[in-house]
């Protein structure tokens, strides 16, 4: 059944407030569970399932899907039209309050699971994050996202689009753009276009990283005041004093003058351990950070 017969049966309008925005062509469905390399074997997590067009796609291609959707008004049809699907299990909460943890153990049998989802515009972020913590669980993610979203994520450093979300992601996944999706391809039309994103997920970092925590408080840090030098920014947001900074800059060999955008994972990786020891002579204690 098509979306928009679905639609018509079910009087369904989609809701603006959920960011709901239903696919309709197929073809990128088909797209989605190629580039998750969906097997008999697998197990599947769909956020926001919507329709379930593209769970009866998982759900004839994988061991078994857990959908997870927000709108309780699509339970109820997201049952009905699921009904003769004896491998997909259906679950009404947000995701992003949900432990993913317990989801792998109350459902799945498999070490990891895949996730593969169209995911809501207004929540793609903290998803994605979501997905980054839970890695030592999940295998591979394969998700539809904004178009900016997407470049984001596979943005390298000197590119206006780099950030603290792409370094979260490429430092535990390779990120690659599967596809763009036109707009015109959803009903209703979302303002702008979409990709289809592929995160191949590793447990431990590729990059040696002293302490995650401390990491990304640099990071978030340095990206804070965006038009400011890195210097400035570290000094201005992690209270450092100038000679503390020079010495950072002085034993990492980097430029304090060039701006966070223009920095490698690498490069605040080393930045943070050089952070930690200077700290760490002075006594410094992690817990500063909360």
């Amino acid at each position: 059944m098509k979306i928009k017969e679905i639609m018509k049966k079910y009087d369904i309008r989609p809701s603006k407030r959920l960011g709901q925005h239903f696919l309709m062509d197929e073809s990128f469905l088909y797209k989605m569970i190629k580039a998750a390399e969906i097997t008999k074997e697998d197990e599947v997590l769909e956020i926001g399932p919507g329709l379930g067009v593209l769970t009866l796609k998982l759900a004839d291609y994988s061991r078994k899907v857990v959908a997870v959707e927000k709108d309780g008004s699509l339970i109820k049809i997201l049952e009905d039209l699921l009904k003769d699907r004896k491998n997909v299990c259906l679950i009404n909460e947000d995701v992003l309050k949900l432990d993913l943890n317990r989801i792998k153990k109350d459902y799945f049998t498999n070490n990891c699971f895949k996730i593969v989802a169209n995911l809501p515009y207004y929540i793609t972020s903290p998803i994605l994050m979501k997905v980054i913590e839970n890695r030592d669980i999940i295998s591979k993610a394969v998700v539809m996202v904004q178009k900016e979203v997407a470049e984001r994520l596979a943005s390298l450093p000197g590119s206006k689009s780099y950030g603290i979300l792409s370094i979260a992601v490429q430092l535990y996944s390779d990120v690659e753009i599967v596809s763009l999706v036109k707009k015109g391809a959803f009903f209703p039309p979302p303002k702008v276009d979409s990709a289809i994103v592929k995160l191949d997920l590793q447990k431990k970092a590729k990059v040696d990283i002293p302490d995650e925590k401390i990491f990304f408080k640099i990071v978030e840090a340095a990206f804070a005041e965006r038009r400011k030098t890195v210097r400035n920014s570290l000094k201005n947001n992690l209270e450092l004093s100038p000679e503390e900074v020079d010495t950072i800059f002085q034993k990492t060999d980097i430029d304090g003058k060039r701006r966070a955008e223009t920095l490698s994972i690498e490069e605040f990786a080393s930045i943070c351990r050089v952070f930690m020891e200077l700290k760490g002579m002075k006594g410094w204690d992690k817990n500063v950070f909360h």
